[in-house]
């Protein structure tokens, strides 16, 4: 049976939904090739005045599928402007002279072109940038936690902060399915 469009952006994008996370990012196929793009851009225009963005950043040439990334830009603008995240993602290759809208085609370049995943993603989901490193050093292996993302510092605190996404999740799924609107459930920037 195929999720609704609606169903999979509250069951991954809750938390940014929220406002307790800066970005999400999904995977979605629709019927036909036209029908992800065209709720991607519905999703846009009704999400904006939350001051969340919703953005295509890698569409499948052979399948249509899209992978969809959902975000609060001034959040995401305030984490890309950290300067030890513009150092991370400079000796990622990153050009970072530009501004956040520049970031972002240049993370869509790399997921479109780049045979290797762009790990460097986790910054712009909003990991903690240790954790971005440490997956990255580490090829994801020798984690302390694991939970949304796996973790590279302290095990308790990212317990606790895996906690309070997953339970944000549960509690946004259950409002959804009982017929709450997404609309009702972004919280306004």
């Amino acid at each position: 049976m195929e999720r609704s469009f609606e169903a999979v952006l509250v069951e991954q994008c809750a938390t940014t939904l929220a406002g307790v996370k800066p970005a999400s990012l999904f995977r979605y196929q629709g019927a036909d090739r036209r029908q992800s793009r065209e709720a991607a851009a519905r999703w846009a225009k009704e999400l904006a005045p939350y001051g969340i963005t919703v953005r295509i950043l890698k569409v499948c040439p052979q399948t249509g599928a899209c992978l969809i990334y959902l975000y609060r830009a001034g959040w995401l603008r305030s984490i890309l402007s950290e300067p030890s995240n513009r150092a991370f993602l400079a000796r990622q290759g990153y050009q970072t002279d530009q501004d956040c809208p520049g970031l972002l085609r240049q993370l869509s370049r790399r997921l479109c072109l780049e045979r290797e995943f762009p790990h460097e993603i986790g910054v712009f989901l909003g990991y903690p940038l240790e954790d971005v490193v440490g997956f990255i050093r580490n090829q994801g292996q020798g984690f302390t936690c694991c939970g949304c993302w796996k973790a590279y510092g302290d095990p308790d605190a990212a317990a606790r902060h895996f906690a309070q996404l997953n339970k944000c999740t549960r509690v946004y799924l259950r409002l959804f399915h009982e017929g709450t609107p997404i609309f009702r459930l972004a919280v306004a920037a």
